[in-house]
């Protein structure tokens, strides 16, 4: 797989590999699994609350008024 990145991405990666004592490919699937881990966790949030929307929604209306 070729990465395309401009020179400012690519200067940003070597900074944050820099920092953190890894490679720059690391960084990358650090970086890959980091935002995969955060969608995940932001669609489980959004089942819960829809889940208690669902089953408290009545309870949270008179709580807003």
């Amino acid at each position: 797989m070729t990465l395309r990145l401009t020179e400012e991405q690519d200067a940003a990666l070597s900074a944050l590999a820099t920092a953190q004592g890894i490679s720059k490919t690391e960084a990358v699937v650090r970086a890959i699994d980091e935002s995969a881990r955060r969608l995940g966790n932001d669609t489980e949030v959004r089942r819960l609350v829809r889940q208690v929307i669902a089953e408290d929604g009545p309870l949270l209306d008179r709580l807003a008024q």
